[in-house]
């Protein structure tokens, strides 16, 4: 089996570098305007579309901290991700074709475009603004921790000049290339890893020895383990399913992709090849976690120090060189592509969506401002991150929460129910970031204000979408423009 030394291994890892740069370049000279930068000119076919969604929405929070959640704690993760099979299809139905057809009515670019769009004013396009860039340092910390995790295992460096490797390249392609470069990447990683998941779940149960060995030998570590909880138990399995089932249409690396697609009339076909993708990739996440905990449960291999390890040990001690090294290449273009996008839609709240909202203008020089505050980003997420220090899964369900709280009632709902006001999205917003920061903060420095296993998301998600609700049916709602208002009527 492959070593952290291995020359294939570390070749692959290498070449799909240099792919990225390749790709940065490329898409550099295909970045003439904003538009470009931020949406892709609003030109990609559904395939394209189908792998940049299923590939931002697994990236390193699915590839590197899902089987570090199952090799932690069991099918506890068995809630948040077979969910998603089933949620992401269902936001296209709820979302997706309004929100293509609002791009197609109105010169916009952004989601707190579509929200000033839809409800007017200024106040709510600030808002949305503002928790999409909160979410995005919380969320591209995970794929900084991914990142550095990977190349680290790979390299056998040390973590900080792991991060210091991957980050050159990824702040390279995406200041160069902007949106275009992380869609065209997430193509690669994502035909690429479908048919890598299938062969690397062949070899998790051939190292697990089946699963009915598998089951066996973890039901007698810990029969909660192997439950219908896992070891996190039925409140923290719950909120995850909540969190994770309505949250989808809440996340922006994802919804955003369906504004990019060139013919909204393919939306239909382009959900069902997502779920149907998304499944297959999430036997990886499952598949590979269950296995590590095997070996490690029947005294075949040590326990792991950090359970995030659990994916890049996997690969390098139980799986064929050139399997695992096209794997890691898979995995570092699923990291890499995602957190470009989270680096794109932080760059646009800042440079577009807030002098939009208080100037009624983008700054001058939209493109190159655009460029520098993507550097800004990464080296802020990069801090928020290692001061952090939580499990990739958990930080990435962080960041995943205070997305789905802040945008699912605005959003979701907004675009689908006309009584929706602008004052119940701004005080839905509000409360999102309120109780995703308190209670996280709070439970970080030792005062839990909430019982233990219950996911700080699912509250917010719930606590936002029910003060909407209140706030629609206590406030008059604006008249709409006809086209806001035909386009609701589809």
């Amino acid at each position: 089996m492959p070593s952290a030394d291995s020359g294939l291994i570390i070749s692959c890892v290498v070449g799909y570098l240099g792919i990225c740069a390749a790709i940065g370049v490329w898409a550099m000279r295909r970045t003439a305007s904003a538009a470009d930068f931020f949406l892709a000119g609003k030109s990609l076919g559904p395939m394209v579309v189908v792998m940049a969604s299923i590939s931002s929405v697994m990236s390193g929070f699915g590839f590197v901290g899902g089987p570090g959640l199952v090799y932690e704690s069991g099918s506890s993760s068995l809630w948040m991700a077979f969910v998603c099979a089933f949620s992401l299809p269902t936001t296209y139905v709820l979302t997706g074709k309004r929100l293509r057809l609002l791009v197609e009515a109105r010169p916009i670019l952004t989601l707190p475009e579509a929200v000033s769009a839809r409800y007017g004013g200024t106040l709510p396009a600030l808002a949305m603004s503002l928790a999409i860039f909160l979410g995005v340092i919380g969320y591209l910390g995970t794929q900084v921790l991914a990142i550095g995790t990977v190349l680290q295992a790979v390299l056998g460096i040390d973590l900080l000049t792991a991060l210091a490797i991957g980050l050159g390249v990824l702040a390279f392609y995406s200041i160069a290339g902007g949106i275009v470069a992380g869609v065209y990447t997430d193509l690669f990683q994502g035909v690429l890893m479908l048919g890598a998941a299938i062969a690397v779940l062949a070899q998790c149960l051939k190292v697990g020895g089946g699963l009915e060995s598998m089951t066996q030998t973890l039901w007698a570590m810990d029969p909660e383990y192997f439950g219908p909880w896992g070891t996190r138990g039925d409140l923290a399995a719950l909120s995850w399913m909540l969190l994770f089932g309505l949250g989808a249409a809440g996340q922006p690396h994802f919804i955003t992709k369906l504004m990019m697609l060139k013919d909204v009339r393919r939306l239909r076909w382009s959900a069902l090849a997502t779920g149907s993708s998304y499944l297959v990739l999430a036997t990886l996440w499952m598949g590979v976690g269950l296995a590590m905990r095997t070996v490690v449960a029947r005294g075949d291999h040590p326990e792991l120090g950090n359970p995030d390890l659990a994916a890049p040990t996997f690969l390098l001690h139980y799986t064929p060189e050139l399997l695992a090294g096209l794997v890691f290449a898979g995995l570092l273009a699923a990291i890499m592509s995602t957190a470009d996008s989270f680096l794109n839609l932080g760059a646009a709240a800042v440079v577009r969506d807030v002098p939009m909202a208080v100037l009624g203008r983008p700054l001058k020089a939209e493109l190159f401002w655009s460029r520098v505050a993507t550097g800004c980003l990464l080296l802020l997420s990069t801090l928020f991150a290692l001061y952090m220090e939580s499990l990739i899964a958990l930080l990435g369900t962080f960041g995943w929460g205070t997305f789905a709280a802040a945008i699912v009632p605005s959003i979701c709902i907004g675009l689908n129910w006309k009584r929706a006001t602008g004052q119940a999205c701004v005080a839905s917003i509000g409360t999102s970031i309120a109780l995703n920061f308190t209670l996280e903060m709070s439970a970080r420095n030792g005062l839990s204000l909430l019982p233990p296993g219950l996911a700080v998301g699912a509250v917010a998600l719930l606590a936002s979408t029910v003060v909407f609700v209140l706030v629609s049916l206590a406030t008059r709602p604006r008249k709409l423009a006809p086209d806001i208002d035909a386009l609701m009527d589809v």
